[in-house]
């Protein structure tokens, strides 16, 4: 079944759309710019950490790797005991869910294959979550402040590994995360079909301001944003393309 109509809107009506405030968090305001940056420096940190004390690298990984985790799960005992229900809708199938997980699962086995999927689905996916969050509570709330938590040390985890020089996207990498990518969506859009959900954003787009206001309407929008994916996949493996394949750590 086709989704509700989404409003039809020229590409300055939706520039315009981005640039304006959200309701729950003012959009690239000061708060906003402050956990932005605050991402960035916390990668920016960690790598500096990793050179400066080379030795206990896997012990700091293991580290980051454990808080992510722990804040994971967390969250879905803090889910169970409101009583929240997780089926079908507040399953982890969004892509930014199945990234921390796999970030996870990279940070603390160090295994290159997943690194070559989570590098672009962090750096594009992820950072896109941060940049117009999808909030549904008002900011800030224990949701809220989770929701910038677990993606901003997604993003900031990524950067460190790069930026320390642990890991690297290796080559085939991105034909590696596209072909994940439309897995992801496969099984997604099946799901959504079935229950009724919305997961990846297939059925209907996002009420908050996003890349996908200026991408055209259901479902050409899904096609554009596979567009928009391989360019920004394309992109971030510029500085690599011509690198040594990374290597997994142990």
């Amino acid at each position: 079944m086709r989704p509700p109509a989404v409003p039809r809107r020229s590409l300055a009506m939706g520039l315009l759309l981005l640039a304006s405030p959200s309701p729950n968090l003012p959009l690239l305001g000061a708060a906003h710019l402050a956990i932005l940056g605050g991402v960035v420096v916390l990668g920016a940190l960690l790598a500096v950490a990793q050179r400066a004390w080379a030795r206990c690298s896997q012990a700091l990984r293991v580290g980051v790797g454990l808080v992510l985790l722990a804040d994971t799960a967390a969250w879905y005992a803090y889910q169970i005991w409101i009583h929240q229900p997780i089926f079908p809708r507040n399953l982890p199938l969004e892509l930014c869910d199945i990234t921390l997980f796999l970030t996870i699962a990279v940070l603390l086995r160090g295994s290159a294959l997943l690194f070559d999927l989570v590098y672009y689905w962090a750096l594009a996916g992820t950072s896109m979550a941060l940049l117009t969050p999808d909030l549904w509570e008002q900011f800030p709330s224990l949701a809220t402040c989770q929701f910038f938590f677990a993606h901003g040390l997604v993003v900031a985890a990524v950067l460190y590994l790069v930026w320390s020089g642990e890991m690297r996207p290796r080559p085939g990498s991105v034909r590696r995360a596209m072909i994940g990518v439309n897995v992801c969506a496969v099984f997604d859009g099946a799901f959504n079909a079935i229950f009724h959900t919305n997961y990846m954003y297939l059925a209907q787009k996002p009420q908050n301001a996003s890349l996908l206001s200026v991408l055209g309407r259901w479902p050409w929008y899904i096609a554009a944003t596979e567009l928009v994916a391989l360019a920004l996949f394309l992109l971030l493996y510029l500085p690599f393309r011509r690198g040594k394949n990374a290597r997994a750590v142990q």
